[in-house]
């Protein structure tokens, strides 16, 4: 669900300060980006939206929610984004979520 290597590897490339900030801000835009997928009209770019997730996703480790950003993103640009399935998208951040602030905290992933 989360690629540790990757966490590890970034907090490393930008130090424990810097990263505490770009987890910040990766969840609130994250939430953010999340909320208007729930909402997303047909007139909506959905595959820009998952496109933007998947990439902020592989960026912090979070590589179960990529994987289905990604495959979002396929069939979006597909013209089947009746099928991609946005409540599967979310569940997965929130799990990935938990799991990852549970192991930061108790500073398994440090």
């Amino acid at each position: 669900m989360i690629d540790w290597n990757r966490v590890r590897e970034l907090r490393e490339e930008i130090g424990t300060d810097a990263f505490e900030e770009v987890l910040d801000l990766f969840l609130e835009e994250v939430e953010t980006a999340l909320a208007l997928l729930r909402t997303a009209t047909a007139e909506d770019d959905l595959e820009a939206q998952l496109h933007f997730l998947k990439g902020s996703a592989l960026n912090l480790g979070f590589a179960a929610l990529a994987d289905l950003c990604s495959e979002g993103e396929a069939l979006s640009r597909a013209g089947r984004r009746e099928d991609v399935d946005i409540g599967e998208i979310v569940a997965s951040f929130d799990a990935s979520r938990d799991i990852f602030l549970a192991r930061i905290a108790e500073g398994i992933a440090a």
